[in-house]
């Protein structure tokens, strides 16, 4: 394995009056210090932040959004993921309002050309009347070199109140599969967060192991804590094709254009009680979507909802269907992943 790394909740920022841009501006300036970041590097984040959270104070009609922010590793190179969403009136014209100096009431306003001058990687997604979702990446000193086969992205976030999160994911990518799991505390708070972290030091320490035999691993590495739902995906972009084993209330998806298939998860729960644990392996079109998703989200979601939602980074996949099908009483995480397009 040439990457293996913990890769657990997020920070963030819930960004409703102007005190809160200074919150979220100094939060972004200590993570890109602690990561390693220039103090040129380190003052366009905090631009970038400074922008989005002014706009969510500016243009959301009171209601105010929310900031996530995610360190990233990736083939040597250190980075910071910026998530940024609100359900406020959404953008009328895009291509206007990434216009330089454009400020109209009713989208994101000024700024956003700033951002995406300042980004390594930057997209957004908007509905007018149904709010709007940016991401913004920034690396410490340049880009990965060798972009991953597979990209994914992912929002986890503890229930409001709560510094310990209940659910974690991680990620190891080989050279042709990347393998991803997801677990979710039974409960939340910090017995939670103790057998979610228990599943990823398990996870991170094996190699070269199966979905299944991951699974059986954790499942005895939990007895004697709360247990967890537990799901562990084998994702092979060349072969087109995924192994899932699961135990537990986590939803797994393979979705193509507007048609979805179910990745089997046994009932049980891991550390407790598991009747079987199973290995199922599933086509995967060209095109299609993983999805990995605790019961912190309602299942009741829909892609075909969210029109030319399915083209963009996995990561603004996650966070716009985390905004609209979050349950507000759990911890939650979901976890997208497609095929990288073809380098030109």
């Amino acid at each position: 394995m040439n990457e293996s790394r913990p890769l657990l909740f997020s920070h963030q920022v819930c960004v409703q009056e102007s005190s809160n841009v200074g919150e979220a501006r100094r939060l972004v300036t200590a993570l890109c210090r602690s990561l390693g970041f220039t103090e040129t590097r380190t003052a366009e984040a905090a631009i970038v932040v400074t922008e989005l959270a002014t706009n969510l104070v500016k243009h959301t009609g009171g209601a105010g959004g929310l900031l996530v922010f995610r360190p990233l590793a990736a083939a040597g190179a250190v980075g910071l993921e910026i998530l940024c969403w609100d359900k406020g009136p959404g953008m009328l014209s895009i291509a206007e309002s990434l216009r330089d100096g454009c400020s109209t009431t009713g989208t994101l306003g000024a700024g956003l050309g700033a951002i995406r001058r300042l980004s390594a990687e930057f997209d957004l997604y908007t509905v007018p009347g149904q709010g709007a979702a940016v991401l913004s990446r920034l690396w410490s000193i340049a880009s990965p070199e060798t972009p991953p086969s597979l990209n994914v992205g992912a929002v986890c976030l503890p229930v409001s109140g709560e510094q310990e999160c209940g659910d974690a994911w991680a990620m190891k990518r080989s050279r042709d599969t990347t393998l991803l799991m997801l677990v979710d505390g039974l409960g939340h708070g910090p017995a939670a967060a103790i057998a979610a972290n228990r599943a990823v030091a398990i996870f991170e320490k094996q190699q070269g192991r199966s979905p299944a035999e991951l699974l059986e691993l954790i499942h005895a590495a939990l007895r004697g804590s709360r247990g967890a739902a537990v799901a562990v995906a084998e994702v092979a972009p060349g072969r087109r094709s995924v192994r899932f084993a699961g135990v537990g209330n986590i939803t797994g998806l393979i979705l193509s254009g507007e048609t979805g298939h179910n990745m089997v998860s046994h009932n049980g729960t891991a550390g407790v009680t598991v009747r079987k644990i199973q290995e199922f392996t599933y086509d995967w079109p060209e095109g299609g979507l993983i999805v990995l998703h605790s019961d912190g989200v309602s299942a009741k979601w829909k892609l075909e909802n969210y029109p030319g939602l399915a083209h963009k980074d996995p990561a603004l996949v996650a966070a716009v269907l985390f905004r609209d099908h979050q349950r507000p009483r759990d911890d939650g995480t979901l976890l997208v992943a497609k095929a990288a397009a073809p380098r030109g």
